[in-house]
């Protein structure tokens, strides 16, 4: 160590592994590297409660309506250091829940207020974010309070739904049951920018064309939660905004209706904060020194809140009440003309033109003083687009409808991702069962050891393959999605529209395992689904793989999924969850930019599965002859259909060397005399060259193992097959 060293400023005679600006990760060094730290999210390591707290029977514990008379109390109340706007923090606490729960994403399920995960980088300090943290830290009295029994994300999206309440709509109902995580989701792809607010063209494919947003993103711009309130790349054209407005609600699962009423009901209420300059504005809380304690964007200007409140930097209330659920909203924009303008802090807004002094809304903090309302590009386009202003004009003649549509559809954006109703805890779930929630209906019947065990002959002597019964179940299972808890093989969707016309589910085949399964129901005395017989197949088919490697393996069996109808299921919404690529089954639609082990990674964390769960599936699926179409890629072994470490063995033996062929497609050869053994894909190839992987795949090749590949195969196929089965967790 040079001896001048720990004279320097920031200098230490020690290491600064903990110096999280300084240190330096792999893929720092290798930034081409495959990166699994995907699979390690939600690691229960970070996790401080105890091993066996169950939130659901604390929740069922807790006094629900204790804690909305709470929120009540607070919502009407006025804290010195963040004070409410009009006496109330109506606004303050529906803007939380609204930014909490609107960064779901139907393409993959992710976002969205089920792991309160607004508490955490990069959302905690999105721009779109902006005093979300005054939000949070309002209600942690009452977190305090309730302590264990009511996580944040129940807390906030109760707080928002209560604020409503407060606000005099009849709100739909709440569900509790979010689990809250404990470190940043900071693997979700939120895009390629590496700066906040960067031009919308970063993440379009043509500009002009604005249904060309990249997938899976739904918000136009980095650090925004859908559209900018300013216009597209902060240029007022209402008609340009609607597009941009009708592609982020839709792939939130949102349609034209439910677009307009999102839009009037959340700014009937509240209203936006732009009284000074926001390049004065501190750090975000991410990035804020200790001192302010985890809230960010210190106003030094004035008293830094109250009305030197800045947020969006738009200034104004939306409607002349805005603490009160009313049609105002609409009555001002269509009652107006609207002209361009500037907020204080610069920001482009819309103000009406020769507005009655009564039709004013107070000024926040100084009911003596009346001053203009405002409206957003996005506001301005309900009554610009043809489409938006037909339906924006229908509420505006009836009231009651927009306070319908609203509070369905609020109820829908904060519970969209908590999956199906049985998940959802507390006295107020309304019974009504909703098609965006995938219904399913129960079953009523039980099924001893010896009917699991007569079906699985009558299953495995049915004509159908194996291979068959292995790859029906596992296309079955393998669109569950933990994210949202969508998916999954209960219902047996597989043989409805659109699921059994999806390419990667070989209708051809799939339509002929579906009829023989079918035979086999109707001659059954007890009526069993189609899902049950479905997931009975394939597991009827591991253990008949796993005994032939001599493996003397009971594989278990929960019978209780039912059969969905058409009618249940929404095609439009289901379409998203089609199989672009499946690298279990050795699988992709086409090309693709990324490579195919990176979607592989992608498509298993939203399963659920762990690095070594993935290993071991990987060696099963491919000795047991499931590829797509039967594509004898990746099988390496002279004993197909037999559930042995095989593949392992002859991936990791030096006597083989590897070498590309095409795109995707390698030969692996004898090293002695240059014949082709077998061929192989990068999905293959990386469980060998990955070092981490490697060291599963290693594990599984030693021949002291060879029972343990089995036995981890076998848990890691219940996983799968079970990850929906929420009534029997």
């Amino acid at each position: 160590m040079d001896n001048n060293s720990q004279a320097s400023s920031g200098k230490c005679p020690f290491s600064h592994g903990a110096n999280t600006s300084a240190a330096s990760s792999n893929t720092d060094w290798w930034p081409n590297s495959l990166n699994l730290d995907i699979l390690s999210q939600h690691d229960t390591k970070t996790n401080p409660l105890d091993p066996d707290f169950n939130y659901a029977e604390a929740f069922k514990s807790l006094d629900l309506e204790a804690v909305k008379q709470d929120i009540r109390d607070l919502i009407n109340s006025s804290q010195d250091w963040w004070p409410s706007d009009y006496g109330s923090y109506i606004g303050m606490f529906v803007r939380t829940a609204w930014h909490l729960a609107g960064s779901y994403r139907k393409q993959d399920g992710r976002g969205g207020a089920n792991t309160g995960n607004q508490r955490f980088a990069p959302l905690n300090s999105w721009p779109d974010n902006v005093n979300t943290d005054k939000g949070r830290r309002l209600l942690w009295p009452i977190k305090k309070k309730y302590g264990n029994k009511l996580s944040w994300g129940d807390l906030i999206v109760l707080a928002g739904t209560v604020a409503y309440d407060v606000a005099g709509l009849k709100t739909f109902g709440f569900g509790g049951g979010r689990v809250d995580i404990w470190h940043p989701e900071k693997d979700i792809y939120w895009g390629e920018e590496h700066q906040w607010l960067a031009p919308t063209a970063n993440r379009y494919g043509n500009d002009q064309d604005r249904q060309s947003l990249e997938n899976p993103l739904a918000a136009v711009q980095m650090g925004l939660i859908y559209v900018n309130p300013e216009g597209v790349d902060g240029v007022q054209d209402p008609l340009r905004t609607a597009q941009d407005m009708r592609v982020t609600f839709d792939r939130m699962g949102m349609d034209d209706e439910e677009t307009v009423a999102l839009t009037v009901g959340g700014h009937t209420v509240g209203k936006a904060h732009g009284n000074g300059k926001a390049e004065l504005l501190g750090k975000d809380v991410e990035g804020a020194d200790v001192e302010f304690q985890g809230l960010g964007w210190h106003n030094p200007e004035g008293t830094g809140n109250g009305s030197n409140t800045m947020v969006s930097g738009l200034e104004g209330a939306w409607t002349t009440h805005p603490t009160k659920w009313d049609n105002e909203f609409l009555y001002l924009l269509f009652t107006y003309e609207w002209q361009k303008t500037t907020s204080p802090a610069g920001a482009k807004q819309w103000e009406p033109i020769n507005i009655k002094e009564e039709d004013k809304p107070v000024d926040a903090h100084n009911p003596n003083i009346r001053r203009n309302p405002m409206m957003t590009d996005a506001d301005m386009a309900l009554k610009m687009d043809p489409e938006y202003r037909k339906i924006a004009e229908g509420f505006y003649k009836d009231p009651a409808r927009l306070a319908e549509v609203f509070a369905r559809a609020w109820y829908k954006l904060t519970h969209r991702d908590m999956g199906p109703k049985s998940r959802y805890l507390g006295a107020d779930v309304p019974a009504e069962d909703l098609i965006w929630q995938d219904p399913i209906p129960t079953v009523d019947y039980t099924l001893s050891e010896a009917e699991i065990d007569e079906l699985k002959v009558k299953l495995l002597n049915s004509g159908l393959s194996s291979s068959d019964l292995i790859t029906t179940a596992w296309d079955s299972a393998r669109t569950y999605r933990g994210s949202d808890f969508r998916g999954g093989a209960n219902g047996a969707r597989i043989r409805l529209s659109p699921q059994k016309d999806w390419i990667g589910n070989e209708p051809e085949r799939l339509q002929r395992v579906l009829a023989k399964l079918e035979e086999i129901q109707a001659g059954l005395a007890k009526k069993v689904s189609i899902a049950d017989l479905i997931v009975l197949g394939g597991t009827a088919a591991v253990e008949k793989a796993a005994q032939a490697a001599g493996v003397n393996v009971k594989v278990s069996f929960t019978p209780g999924r039912g059969d969905a109808t058409q009618e249940q299921t929404d095609e439009y919404s289901f379409a998203d969850l089609e199989p672009t690529h499946d690298g279990y089954r050795n699988w992709q639609k086409q090309d693709y930019a990324v490579q195919p082990e990176e979607m592989l990674l992608d498509r298993t964390q939203l399963m659920g599965l762990t690095a070594p769960e993935m290993t071991v599936l990987i060696g099963g699926m491919r000795v047991l002859d499931t590829n797509y179409g039967g594509a004898k890629e990746g099988v390496l072994t002279d004993r197909v259909g037999v559930l042995t470490n095989d593949f392992f063995v002859n991936l990791t033996d030096m006597n083989y060397t590897w070498k590309p062929v095409g795109k995707n497609r390698y030969e692996i050869c004898d090293r002695a005399t240059g014949a082709v053994k077998w061929t192989a894909t990068r999905v293959d190839l990386v469980f060998g060259s990955n070092s981490i992987l490697r060291s599963y795949a290693e594990v599984y090749a030693q021949d002291d193992n060879k029972e343990k590949f089995v036995h981890d195969f076998i848990a890691a196929w219940n996983k799968v097959m079970n990850a929906d089965r929420f009534d029997v967790k």
